[in-house]
């Protein structure tokens, strides 16, 4: 029990052992990231890491939580920064959608909403906690866009529902290396959406 205290007091901080995880998954695949494998990463025995993580789907979970933490710090960053709300919303989708096939981030995401079928209520809260907060961000910046006169008037909140679930589809389609669908090609198709929905032209339709 003495031996087992003093490993664990010795254990790398929580956030480096999830920082590691993300690393694994970008550098070998997500189907490398075995618990005794990212012991070996970080010197921990793979029981240690199920002392802190309990299981696997909680230590992809907390990873998730973890990258998702870094990127709403860069979202915060340039949504708040002083610029058209056109331009930080095509920051805003650039920032959501996949770098690549195999994007990193994007494979935990769909790791873990595959995983979340058989997920208790705590992890099904935090995965909702996640898209809550893509999904306020996005609603802010087009009610900020609208009452600028930037945007033609919509429903903020339909209109993101709406943008996330097209973004969701392509990112969908890059992160999988589906053919026909690269990440130039997909912000090309959303930033032509977007002039046709948001665009100043449909007020005269509205």
């Amino acid at each position: 029990m003495a031996g087992a205290a003093r490993a664990r007091r010795n254990a790398p901080p929580r956030e480096e052992v999830l920082a590691a995880a993300m690393n694994m998954i970008a550098e070998r695949g997500l189907e490398k990231l075995t618990m005794a494998a990212l012991g070996r990463e970080v010197g921990m025995s793979s029981g240690h890491l199920l002392y802190y993580f309990h299981s696997k789907d909680e230590l992809l979970l907390r990873t998730l939580e973890w990258s998702e933490s870094r990127l709403g710090i860069a979202r915060g960053r340039l949504l708040t920064r002083t610029a058209p709300a056109r331009e930080r919303l095509d920051a805003y989708v650039d920032l959501y959608v996949p770098d690549g096939h195999r994007d990193p981030h994007w494979t935990l995401w769909l790791e873990v909403w595959n995983r979340s079928q058989n997920a208790d209520d705590d992890a099904r809260d935090r995965q909702a906690a996640i898209e809550g907060a893509w999904h306020r961000d996005l609603v802010a910046l087009l009610a900020e866009g609208i009452s600028h006169g930037e945007f033609r008037p919509v429903d903020p909140d339909r209109f993101a529902t709406r943008l996330r679930a097209l973004l969701d589809g392509f990112s969908l389609h890059v992160a999988i290396g589906l053919r026909g669908t690269d990440r130039e090609h997909v912000l090309a198709h959303v930033r032509e959406f977007l002039d046709d929905t948001l665009g100043r032209a449909g007020l005269a339709d509205a």
